[in-house]
């Protein structure tokens, strides 16, 4: 485990937590999700490893039709819907 020290005006790429919206297009849908890092914290913003799985989710890489799926992240909930939007019954 890694304690790392945050500093809202420290990183670049952290800006992007901070937006109230963050959109996306998966699965032929465009999907929109409010985030509120400064109220909610770590759990309501979009991170970039849930980007990254429903990517793979979408190229195909398990076949999600007709199986069921629970999403054990933290986070928004994208790869939820992600994979919901694949066909996968959550």
């Amino acid at each position: 485990m890694a304690l790392v020290p945050y500093e809202e005006t420290a990183g670049v790429g952290l800006r992007a937590f901070h937006k109230p919206l963050a959109t996306f297009s998966f699965a032929n849908h465009r999907i929109q999700i409010r985030q509120d890092w400064r109220q909610l914290g770590v759990a309501a913003v979009v991170w970039d490893a849930a980007i990254v799985l429903s990517t793979y989710l979408e190229m195909g890489a398990v076949e999600l039709r007709g199986c069921s799926a629970v999403e054990l992240g933290a986070g928004t909930g994208l790869v939820g819907i992600v994979a919901a939007l694949l066909g996968g019954g959550i």
